[in-house]
């Protein structure tokens, strides 16, 4: 389940866009302004951001710039109504991964950025291992001694969340704003259910690794000691 920031101004417009993305089984936060953004970004991993220009605190291409400065490889799509070429020349000059033109059609947007999520980047492209278990970023696929396993949407997400952090602490808000967004409506043991189911599922079929609660905390992930 891939989180993506919808990074829009307008409000009506902010809201389908998060809609339609969440219709699409994406989870899709929503901020209006570059300084909201650049927060959100600083505490957050996102699969992807869509990013309007003319933003109320100034143009979104000094925070694309900034973002390349620091070597995040984040895909980022600008969604403006900027429509010439030397707009589209700057803004991909700046970095950005795609750029669509204001009014769009929403499927254009949905299947641009899918394709995006489809490219083995930086980011995205390298697999992730503890214990027997690997995790592949780009196809969002675990396997358990070289067998892919079946699991849920939700259960893939938190096991890429702790796969990312293997050894190390994930709270439990993180989490729970990873599979649901920052605006979610989470039911106090949703995050606990899916641990549950994931857990067994790792232990019926063998895996080397274990996901341990932290109580008042989080979660972590690491090897199983011999």
């Amino acid at each position: 389940m891939a989180r993506l920031l919808v990074v829009e101004d307008n409000e009506d417009l902010a809201g389908l866009l998060v809609q339609g993305l969440t219709r699409a089984d994406f989870v899709a936060d929503r901020v209006g302004t570059m300084a909201d953004a650049r927060d959100v970004l600083s505490r957050n991993q996102y699969s992807a951001v869509v990013l309007d220009l003319g933003l109320p605190d100034g143009d979104a291409l000094t925070l694309l710039r900034a973002l390349r400065a620091h070597d995040d490889p984040t895909p980022v799509l600008i969604l403006t109504a900027r429509g010439s070429v030397r707009d589209r020349v700057d803004g991909l000059g700046a970095g950005a991964d795609d750029y669509l033109i204001k009014p769009f059609a929403f499927e254009e947007l949905l299947a641009r950025l899918q394709a995006l999520l489809r490219r083995p980047g930086e980011f995205l492209g390298k697999p992730l291992s503890v214990g027997n278990i690997t995790f592949d970023t780009v196809a969002r696929q675990a396997f358990v001694d070289g067998k892919p396993q079946v699991l849920s949407a939700r259960e893939t997400s938190i096991l890429e969340i702790l796969i990312r952090r293997s050894g190390r602490v994930v709270q439990k808000g993180a989490v729970e704003d990873q599979l649901y967004g920052l605006a979610g409506d989470v039911r106090s043991n949703a995050v606990e259910v899916c641990i549950h189911r994931l857990r067994r599922h790792l232990a019926e079929v063998g895996a080397t690794a274990n996901i341990h609660t932290i109580r008042g905390v989080g979660y972590l992930i690491r090897e199983t000691s011999s």
